[in-house]
C-alpha cells in the first residue's frame, strides 16, 4: 500500500521560510519522480516542483522559481521542498505526489492527504 505522508506545513510571516517533508512507503521510492503540488481556495491545483528519480532534474513553477527548493533523499525515502522567501500568495494546501505525469497540471499516481501553509503579511 502506497503512502505518503507530508509534514512541516504551518503559518508563517510575509519573507519566512518552511520545509516541507514527505516520507513515502509501499513502493520503490528511488525508482518513481516526485513532485509537490499546492491548490488554495477557489483556485485550480498548480504544480510547484518536480524532481526526477535521481534528483538531477528538477521543474519550477515561475511563480516560485527562485525561492523554493525540491530535493529528495533516496535513502530515507523522503522528498523536501525548501520554501524561502515565503510570500501571502503562496499560501495554499501542498501535496506531495509519486510517479509524476504532467507537472503542470497536477497529474500523477499517488498522492498525500497534504498539509497547509499559511503566509502572513
Amino acid at each position: 500500500q502506497v503512502q505518503l505522508v507530508e509534514s512541516g506545513g504551518g503559518s508563517v510571516q510575509a519573507g519566512g521560510s518552511l520545509r516541507l517533508s514527505c516520507a513515502a512507503s509501499g513502493y520503490t521510492y528511488s525508482s518513481a519522480s516526485m513532485g509537490w503540488f499546492r491548490q488554495a481556495p477557489g483556485k485550480e491545483r498548480e504544480g510547484v516542483a518536480v524532481i526526477g528519480t535521481a534528483g538531477g532534474r528538477t521543474y519550477y513553477s515561475d511563480s516560485v522559481k527562485g525561492r523554493f527548493t525540491i530535493s529528495r533523499d533516496n535513502v530515507k525515502n523522503t522528498l523536501y521542498l525548501q520554501m524561502n522567501s515565503l510570500k501571502p500568495e503562496d499560501t495554499a494546501m501542498y501535496y506531495c505526489a509519486a510517479d509524476i505525469g504532467d507537472a503542470v497540471y497536477g497529474v500523477a499516481k499517488y498522492w498525500g492527504q497534504g498539509t497547509q501553509v499559511t503566509v502572513s503579511s
